[in-house]
């Protein structure tokens, strides 16, 4: 994998934990994700934001079932901490302070 390649995907990855931060319940879907990061210039394919939700799945940042025929993912109090800059991961983006 490029390191282009690379930092899409830590990008890819905290947008989607932000955008769960700022949601009702920290609760979206992956449509809507999809939408979410087209609009933040992070273009993916459904494949693509499956596949980074089970890899947040598998660091412990977010919840979802797996076996759903529609996936509803839900962000773990982890996930916020990194979606909040309160705590880090190699391979997620650290946020840019908010003004």
């Amino acid at each position: 994998m490029t390191d282009y390649l690379k930092t899409i995907n830590r990008h890819r990855r905290l947008a989607i934990l932000r955008h769960l931060e700022a949601i009702p319940e920290y609760t979206g879907n992956a449509s809507i994700l999809q939408d979410v990061l087209r609009g933040l210039g992070l273009t993916s394919s459904r494949d693509q934001i499956v596949t980074e939700l089970a890899w947040l799945r598998e660091q412990g940042f977010v919840s979802f079932d797996p076996a759903a025929d529609f996936v509803v993912v839900t962000a773990t109090a982890r996930g916020v901490d990194i979606a909040r800059g309160l705590a880090t991961h190699p391979e997620i983006q650290r946020p840019s302070p908010r003004v």
